[in-house]
């Protein structure tokens, strides 16, 4: 067996079922410990808007908000969805969903822990996130040690290169074969120089940037899947039924699909909807240690909210597209799948498509360059910072030039072993969770203004 069959067993053992059953479990068990968090989304999302300075940190709690969503609403949110769908049935998408319902819980309940045991840099800056929580939370310093390392592997895997990577090969498919090596190094170039002239500047400039381009990719491409909907919208009961019914009885073979039971639409739905929001894997919880906030209830909220928007609103659209469309019986693997139900709106579709991913991708590999450095700060200090930044800039061109299915496996890998740790310090520390909870009981009432 070579490295990369290795590699790709590997990660396909990290991300089965006892990762899934744990993270899920965990949300669950969250959304209990903090009363059902949830019910307060309507007050976290007008918290959300704000951009005014509420209290020490390093950006606004919107911009801690844009960063975090720049790094979780990525090629998941449209391919992922497209591949859970065609392995797990049109029922995948109902489980997705529903892990983002419950994850929202755990997305709150890791900021709370960010944002308490944050610590303040010489350089004025703040860093937090589960190697804080578990080091000065829980005394384990160790573990805090072992996610960092496993955190600055994944991003540059998971949140630059194979992100750089996967634009490449898109944009390569409209050229010529021989003019497609010329295009990746172009538009690894490009790349590369952005996100140069973004992260040097470091998390304020980041979160500026993911102020504007946010929530400009996410209405765009919602409104693109409106569009497709209402195209498709005499076949929307329909859709919606079938997701629902076919989530706990399976679905069966129908034209080129091979069908699938309750068990494949669970598995895969779960998986793609833990893995795209990211609640419990303990990345996003990184940069709202850095949020201007009040108290961590307060941030808490607000983060809470990126779980919602990329979970239970973007992935639900992407799979109402995907199923509407009927593409999903004729067999086709993710990609070809996703193309074929955004080439049904003809013209404006592909556009929503190919515009979706390239600033899909551009945001995730600006958000996680973030949570990486602040990785390598943890286990070196702030010396390594701009060292860490100047590898990330030449990763995205590595990235765009060159095959990475091994270092696509091995950061897959390090992403969901980035969980356990981060795991740990939740459940050991959810009775601060819950007690900060009550503490702040009037932030969720919205008594506190």
């Amino acid at each position: 067996m070579d490295i990369a069959a290795i590699l790709s067993a590997v990660a396909g053992w990290v991300w089965g079922p006892p990762l899934i059953i744990l993270l899920f479990g965990t949300h669950l068990y969250l959304t209990v410990r903090t009363g059902f968090i949830q019910r307060h989304i309507p007050r976290a999302i007008k918290i959300s808007l704000s951009r005014k300075k509420e209290g020490e940190g390093d950006v606004s709690q919107f911009g801690a908000l844009m960063t975090a969503l720049a790094a979780t609403i990525g090629t998941g949110n449209i391919i992922g969805v497209a591949g859970a769908v065609a392995m797990g049935g049109p029922g995948a998408v109902l489980w997705m969903w529903l892990t983002g319902v419950f994850g929202i819980a755990t997305k709150y309940s890791e900021a709370v822990l960010a944002v308490k045991y944050r610590v303040q840099m010489p350089d004025g800056t703040f860093a937090g996130g589960p190697m804080y929580a578990l080091e000065r939370g829980l005394g384990m310093r160790w573990l805090g040690v072992i996610f960092a390392a496993l955190t600055c592997v994944a991003a540059f895997g998971i949140g630059c290169m194979t992100q750089a990577n996967s634009i490449v090969s898109q944009v390569q498919n409209m050229f010529a074969p021989e003019k497609k090596e010329m295009v990746a190094r172009v538009l690894g170039f490009g790349m590369a120089a952005l996100t140069a002239l973004v992260i040097l500047g470091g998390v304020k400039s980041i979160s500026r940037v993911c102020e504007v381009l946010v929530p400009f990719m996410a209405v765009f491409y919602v409104i693109g899947c409106v569009l497709i909907l209402i195209k498709n919208y005499s076949l929307l009961g329909e859709t919606i039924s079938l997701i629902c019914s076919s989530a706990f009885s399976g679905q069966a073979a129908i034209g080129g699909f091979v069908g699938a039971g309750m068990k494949e639409a669970m598995r895969y739905g779960i998986a793609r909807g833990l893995f795209s929001n990211e609640s419990g894997l303990g990345s996003a919880p990184i940069v709202a240690a850095a949020a201007q906030t009040k108290n961590p209830v307060r941030q808490a909220l607000v983060s809470s909210t990126g779980t919602f928007w990329d979970t239970v609103v973007v992935c639900a659209m992407t799979g109402l597209v995907i199923v509407s469309s009927g593409h999903w019986k004729e067999g086709l693997e993710k990609t070809k799948l996703t193309t074929a139900a955004f080439a049904d709106l003809h013209t404006y579709g592909p556009i929503v498509l190919g515009i979706g991913l390239l600033t899909f991708v551009f945001s995730t590999i600006l958000g996680w360059s973030y949570y990486g450095e602040r990785a390598a700060e943890y286990l070196i200090g702030q010396r390594a910072i701009k060292p860490y930044r100047v590898l990330w800039v030449v990763a995205v061109f590595v990235g765009s030039v060159s095959p990475l299915s091994i270092v696509w496996d091995f950061s897959d890998a390090a992403n969901g072993l980035m969980a356990l740790p981060n795991l740990i310090a939740l459940i050991c520390l959810s009775k601060v969770i819950a007690s900060e909870t009550k503490a702040h009981q009037n932030e969720l009432t919205g008594k506190d203004g």
